[in-house]
């Protein structure tokens, strides 16, 4: 398959908003792709190299540019090559080498195919608002149900897997799918809720927990043999030893956990969210070495031999119980005073709670009205798209940030509003010091970047507006973190922004009074 194809298809996707045009399109390729090159085709559309990330950055990349090829003439095999020599370069003068074959593999490249791989190597296409769309197309091109599709990406945690599996193998392949010790699945997620009523009344049978204010975690044991992965499913085992100890020492065999893991001050109480983060880089510094996590789990997806993923929550707490003992998430199955729940969780320093239905299966990497988050303010989670010199004690620095939501239809984060409130002096020099590694262009007010930041915003709501192309802007935002636990795909959508706005409600189901027996 040409690259040029692939290239052509992503302008076409940019150019239709039409999420059926979209999979029609995506279908189309993946029908005519080689059994060899559909992996990396998929890969490429969604955004991310096979390889994960090759360690190319934009300087490196504005410094190797070349002539384009005046016709298109590489393959996607011979892009998917290149890059796993680019990643697998290291060591003594890997860096001229590497210069050397990305010089290399630009100049067999067309201007619209150096646009592309520009972007796919500094992550700008990779905003994973495609991710839905191409299980969709997947299923289509295999004639499958996109149900098989997705828990098969459920369970892989990676779509050119299994679009490799369905367009080979149909559903048989796809059901072959199982939990694989040591290798992450998509974590599933919480949806919203206004109050802590809208909660209860929308769910029957609840459990409710604390929300912590941490980083969360997927912990993967088999015998001695331990694995810790954040939400993004990437593998942070070595950094962490403390989690992996406690875990080898769990009365089980073999068993996958979900939790959230924090650092604590002397009296009990949840550090800043970034001191947490920090252990899980590479850093050499000891007081950060020095801080020890704390696990508490709140579901078990595996124990000893059996997956539970289909089992109901209320089953998978059980086996959670037996497991992890006094590392439980703090919380009440079907609670008599659930705002005592709340009360107690924003007293000891955390967000919130969430209200589970205990009858719900567990549905990684969706945002459904199985969980339901309840915080005393709205937060939304954004992608950062520039921002604006400051004036007076914030000249120099780079301050009021530009703000979007993402789009689910695979489109350009969707600006939503500025905002300059509640950053601090360690925030200002950090994002003055890191926006300008993210930076497409700049005038004289603003640097724009490429959408790969995600920032954690407060707001009192949304309002109607004809000043962004969303239609909706934010009410007095205010910066609470970046987030550099996640990524673009994991921003909240314009719809997710758009559900804020008043009347826009979504319709409860009757309250009902079940007790836990």
């Amino acid at each position: 398959m040409r690259l040029h194809d692939v290239v052509t298809a992503s302008a076409d996707l940019s150019a239709t908003r039409s999420r059926r045009a979209k999979t029609a399109l995506l279908a189309e390729l993946l029908s005519g792709a080689p059994a060899d090159e559909l992996a990396a085709a998929v890969a490429f559309l969604t955004g991310t190299p096979t390889q994960g990330r090759i360690g190319v950055g934009w300087r490196t990349l504005v410094q190797v540019r070349t002539p384009p090829a005046a016709e298109p003439e590489l393959t996607v095999g011979d892009v998917d090559r290149a890059l796993g020599d680019l990643a697998a370069t290291t060591g003594s003068g890997s860096a001229d080498l590497r210069a050397r074959r990305l010089r290399s593999l630009l100049s067999r490249a067309t201007a619209a195919e150096q646009d592309f791989l520009v972007r796919l190597l500094t992550g700008e296409l990779r905003q994973g608002a495609l991710e839905g769309v191409m299980v969709e197309a997947v299923a289509t091109a295999a004639h499958v149900p996109a149900a098989a599709v997705r828990r098969a990406f459920m369970l892989s945690g990676r779509l050119p897997d299994t679009a490799r599996a369905a367009l080979s193998g149909g559903v048989t392949a796809l059901e072959a799918f199982r939990i694989e010790l040591g290798r992450p699945l998509r974590p599933m997620l919480a949806s919203p809720a206004e109050s802590l009523d809208d909660a209860l009344d929308a769910l029957a049978s609840v459990s409710v927990e604390y929300k912590l204010d941490g980083a969360r975690i997927q912990v993967h044991r088999q015998g001695d043999e331990v694995s810790v992965f954040t939400r993004t499913l990437r593998d942070v085992t070595p950094h962490v030893r403390e989690l992996t100890d406690l875990v080898r020492g769990l009365p089980c065999s073999s068993v996958v956990l979900d939790g959230e893991t924090l650092a604590l001050t002397d009296d009990g109480r949840p550090r800043p969210f970034q001191e947490t983060m920090a252990r899980f880089g590479s850093t050499r510094d000891e007081q950060v070495h020095a801080l020890l996590l704390r696990p508490y789990f709140f579901d078990c997806l595996h124990l000893d031999g059996q997956d539970l993923l289909d089992a109901p929550l209320r089953d998978r707490r059980s086996a959670l119980r037996d497991v992890a003992g006094d590392h439980l998430v703090p919380g009440e199955f079907d609670p008599e005073d659930p705002d005592s729940i709340l009360a107690a969780a924003l007293a000891a320093g955390h967000e919130g709670i969430v209200v589970k239905d205990l009858d719900s299966p567990y549905a990684a990497g969706r945002r459904g009205r199985a969980w339901l988050k309840v915080k005393p303010v709205h937060t939304l989670d954004l992608v950062v798209l520039g921002a604006e010199w400051g004036h007076g004690r914030r000249r120099g620095y780079l301050s009021n940030l530009h703000l979007g939501a993402r789009d689910p239809d695979g489109g350009p984060p969707i600006m939503v509003g500025k905002t300059f409130k509640g950053l601090t002096d360690e925030l200002l020099a950090w994002q003055t010091a890191e926006l300008p590694r993210h930076e497409r262009h700049r005038d004289a007010q603003t640097v724009s970047v490429r959408p790969t930041l995600v920032v954690e915003i407060e707001l009192d709501g949304v309002q109607t507006s004809t000043r962004y192309p969303g239609g909706v802007a934010l009410r007095f935002a205010r910066v609470v973190r970046y987030r550099p636990d996640k990524d673009a795909a994991d921003a909240d959508t314009i719809d997710a922004v758009r559900a804020l706005l008043p009347g826009n409600r979504p319709v409860r189901n009757p309250p009902r009074t079940v007790r836990w027996p």
